[in-house]
């Protein structure tokens, strides 16, 4: 099993960068792929992005695409999500989410575990 605690969000003006972190906790840290989801107020929750084990594989959802990336640094349990050129539709509370394996963890599926999530307010 795995805890996730989420950090960095705040409120920023559209064109402004954030960075997210989420520590893990546990040894396994490497084996789990990873991902960042959203939700917005009144709407469903929506994947961001999701990167392999290892770090050698990420996906994004189109919409920001060349905007947001996703990283990890395993040997400090910790994912992260740097966020440029905000819009005020990225509003959401984030959150990351890990995956024990499956066959769409980078779609958004097979996810097993999340943190509490953190609120990005952008404002325009």
């Amino acid at each position: 099993q795995v805890q996730l605690v989420e950090s960095g969000g705040g409120l920023v003006q559209a064109g402004d960068s954030l960075r997210l972190s989420c520590a893990a906790s546990g040894r396994t840290f490497n084996t789990y792929a990873m991902g960042w989801f959203r939700q917005a107020p009144g709407k469903e929750r929506e994947f961001v992005a999701a990167i392999s084990g290892r770090g050698g594989s990420t996906y994004y959802v189109d919409s920001v695409k060349g905007r947001f990336t996703i990283s990890r640094d395993n040997a400090k349990n910790t994912l992260y999500l740097q966020m440029n050129r905000l819009k005020p539709e990225d509003t959401a509370v984030y959150y990351c989410e890990a995956s024990r394996g499956g066959t769409g963890w980078y779609k958004g599926y097979d996810y097993n575990y999340w943190g509490q999530g953190t609120q990005v307010t952008v404002s325009s």
